[in-house]
């Protein structure tokens, strides 16, 4: 009977004591509304279970030293003495209670929201670690030295902003981050933030795009599939042109025929390329993926070439409509179109940048490999890759988007000044011509943002979303076909008789067949 009633009561007082441990603090306090003070008041007064505790730090230290606390092996906290001496006040005690954990952000509610978006700006916390630093009797701002953190990173994450936990005035334990009083420094393996203050702190990091193997295996197959379809697709393009280059001899389809070309190659040698590197071993290199690697490169640039070239070909048409004559005028476009390329990849390969080259995905361990640039000179691959892939593809895109937006508004300048369109009023009671008009217009812009190769300029969405990395992967395999539908478009529209005017139409058919001095 007495052991049954000290058992009893031994039960009884370690459960009344279990509150008291600091693993249980945080889950006691956030029954409560306003969690925060009570969380920061219990953790100076509990009790560690064990000599050691992952996620909190408790240490009883000389307030006339520094101090460096470790909730865990990720996270160090700098206390300087001075800190120590300002947290204690004007009391005597020489020693002083230093406390650091490591407690989860999605315990933190934000508000008001438009604060906490204006700052966040589609940043989240990094690793969704807040760390907690309590010295001495009270929390201290405008301390005379800052404390330090340190965050330990894998490079997953290439900045980042040291930032504090606010509350709001309505003391309801919302708040948001704010980087006032912190600085934010960091090294190659290290973020280190110094804030003038104690109580909660975070990074906020721009966490990039983390890509999944299966992501990445379904990537791969989209990317071979789609040039499958492009190469065979872009050749069957070509003999369409050559077909309507003899029946109309017309400069536009010449140009729609060297871009084909290119593109053509470009398909075709990246399924080759990609399929050498596959076969070659992990540090293996051979003179075939070198080869492969400067004709895809020289292919891209062909084609982003002539993709620039079908916009200033545009140009002339458009604005430069009358008394127009340009000596040789395909023969330089020609010199333009492939002398570019083939000057900046013999120079390229004279300085032996192509080889075998291992793409990263971002926020992952998966690797893919292609014959490419190679990325054993790092100053090499820097300088070619962003002249050539970044900011030459960047002025074609920017350039023939003006181009776009400039056919848009010469359909829609051809549209008011045709009266058989209608006025405004007249728009609910469209009619099924002036529905194919409008179905035409759409066809004809779409396709020409093809030919201008606008598709490359959704490389800026695969910055943001997984979802923008699908869109470019599928918009730009399938080039070739999209290709196929613009040559099919305008062989179609070349065999409609002259006198049907329900079927042809004078604004969308100057857009895709409209050439000026027919003779070379």
């Amino acid at each position: 009977m007495w052991i049954t009633l000290f058992i009893t009561t031994a039960l009884c007082f370690s459960m009344s004591r279990a509150g008291d441990f600091c693993e249980n603090v945080l889950d006691e306090c956030r029954k409560s509304e306003s969690w925060i003070g009570c969380y920061e008041d219990k953790i100076m007064t509990c009790e560690p279970r064990g000599r050691s505790m992952t996620g909190i730090k408790q240490l009883k230290v000389n307030s006339l030293q520094e101090v460096d606390v470790r909730p865990t092996f990720e996270h160090r906290v700098h206390i300087p003495s001075s800190a120590l001496q300002e947290s204690i006040g004007n009391v005597s005690e020489v020693d002083v209670l230093v406390v650091a954990s490591v407690i989860n952000s999605s315990y933190f509610k934000l508000s008001p929201p438009e604060k906490s978006r204006r700052l966040l700006g589609g940043l989240e916390v990094f690793r969704y670690s807040v760390i907690c630093v309590r010295a001495g009797n009270r929390a201290v701002k405008n301390l005379s030295q800052p404390i330090t953190l340190t965050f330990k990173h894998n490079k997953e994450v290439e900045s980042g902003t040291c930032v504090f936990w606010k509350e709001t005035s309505a003391k309801d334990g919302t708040g948001y981050w704010s980087n006032e009083g912190c600085d934010t420094n960091y090294t190659a393996h290290e973020f280190i933030c110094s804030c003038k203050r104690q109580r909660f702190f975070a990074l906020l990091v721009n966490p990039g795009i983390s890509v999944t193997k299966a992501d990445a295996d379904k990537l791969n197959y989209i990317t071979y599939i789609g040039s499958g379809f492009s190469a065979p697709f872009a050749l069957i393009s070509l003999f369409i042109y050559i077909y309507l280059h003899r029946r109309y001899p017309e400069k536009s389809i010449s140009l729609h025929m060297q871009l084909t070309v290119a593109m053509f190659c470009l398909h075709l040698t990246f399924l080759l390329s990609s399929l050498l590197a596959q076969l070659l071993k992990e540090k293996e290199d051979s003179s075939s993926c070198l080869v492969l690697g400067l004709v895809l490169h020289w292919s891209l640039l062909a084609t982003l070439t002539w993709s620039a070239l079908e916009g200033f070909h545009l140009y002339l048409l458009l604005i430069r409509v009358f008394n127009i004559y340009v000596r040789r005028y395909l023969l330089k476009l020609s010199l333009i179109g492939w002398g570019f390329p083939t000057l900046v990849a013999a120079v390229c390969g004279i300085s032996r940048v192509y080889g075998k080259y291992t793409l990263k995905y971002s926020n992952s361990n998966l690797t893919q490999h292609m014959c490419w640039i190679s990325g054993k000179s790092e100053q090499k691959l820097l300088v070619v890759s962003y002249i050539t892939t970044v900011a030459f593809p960047f002025f074609v895109v920017v350039f023939n988007a003006c181009m776009l937006g400039l056919v848009v508004f010469k359909i829609w300048e051809l549209r008011r000044g045709d009266r058989s369109f209608g006025s405004s009023s007249d728009w609910k009671k469209i009619n099924k011509e002036r529905k194919k008009r409008l179905w035409k217009d759409c066809v004809t812009v779409l396709g020409l943002s093809c030919v201008l190769g606008l598709p490359w300029g959704l490389a800026s969405t695969t910055y943001v979303s997984l979802a923008g990395i699908y869109i470019f992967t599928v918009l730009n395999s399938l080039q070739g076909l999209f290709i196929f539908l613009w040559s099919v478009a305008m062989a179609w529209s070349k065999s409609q008789p002259e006198n049907n005017s329900s079927i042809r139409d004078s604004s969308s058919q100057k857009m895709m067949t409209t050439s000026f001095n027919s003779r070379n």
